[in-house]
């Protein structure tokens, strides 16, 4: 018994982690993707909307 519920958190974690690693590497790939167009159009930053105020201002990285 004690095997079985070890082999179903090893298996439950690794799938966690499997997961992450996908958010993560989807994350990067479209940070990358953005560069490579500012760089494309010669953009120094991407302007985004504020939908409170209505004004446009640089985005941040973490967003």
């Amino acid at each position: 018994m004690a095997q079985l519920l070890f082999l179903i958190i090893l298996i439950g974690g690794g799938w966690m982690l499997y997961k992450k690693f996908i958010k993560d590497a989807e994350r990067l790939s479209a940070r990358s993707r953005q560069k490579e167009k500012e760089r494309e159009t010669g953009a120094i930053a991407t302007l985004e909307k504020d939908p409170v105020t209505g004004e446009y201002r640089v985005k941040r990285e973490e967003e």
